[in-house]
């Protein structure tokens, strides 16, 4: 299990979780569930971020009131799934910049093959959080991660709504120094390589195209 690892166990959160994961929700509240979720994890995933004091001026009085400092931040969404969460998190980090990692999954071998790739020039000064629906084997997950230390990134996260046992293990091996915040860490893989309960395939779900 990664020693970097939070669950965000909010009754809310894991209430929206469960419609998620049922077979019977739409592919609209499917989406609307998976932004809203996405959201809610947001708090959790800047809860580090730096802060100063800056004076102000409020109807009754001056005063010094923290504002965000330090690097400037950057949501990196794995394709496609990743997307779903995306606008949920903009939402509440209007200002932050977006990059795109495609990555598939070989049915093969189910290591991930990487098709796309685009992040802003300055990625290697702000800090990035990864964001994935499923923390399945891992595989993709741990690409991304080096990809972007490839780029100099120094400062990374990893955000999804559900991760299995094997995930966790890969990504603490490979990635010791990142951090992962989930919603719920389900019981294993199956054969095919799908988590279990889990939630189906998020990006099936996510775009109806299955």
């Amino acid at each position: 299990m990664n020693p970097n690892l939070t669950v965000i166990d909010h009754p809310l959160l894991q209430h929206k979780l469960t419609y998620v994961r049922s077979a019977d929700t739409t592919t609209d509240n499917f989406r609307r569930l998976v932004r809203e979720i996405a959201s809610m994890m947001v708090y959790e995933a800047t809860r580090e971020l730096s802060t100063e004091l800056i004076e102000i001026t409020t109807p009754v009085a001056s005063c010094r009131a923290p504002v965000i400092s330090g690097k400037k931040l950057c949501l990196v969404s794995i394709l496609r799934a990743g997307n779903g969460m995306l606008d949920g998190m903009i939402e509440l980090l209007p200002g932050a910049r977006v990059g795109h990692i495609g990555l598939y999954r070989d049915p093969a071998t189910l290591q991930p093959v990487e098709y796309y790739f685009k992040v802003p020039e300055d990625i290697e000064e702000r800090q990035v959080i990864v964001i994935d629906p499923m923390l399945a084997t891992g595989n993709s997950a741990c690409a991304a991660l080096s990809r972007l230390k490839e780029e100099g990134v120094s400062s990374l996260s990893f955000v999804c709504l559900l991760a299995a046992p094997e995930g966790l293990a890969a990504l603490a091996a490979a990635h010791p120094d990142v951090p992962v915040m989930t919603a719920a860490v389900d019981s294993h893989l199956n054969e095919h390589g799908y988590i279990v309960p889990g939630l189906g395939d998020a990006g099936d779900r996510l775009f109806g195209t299955k």
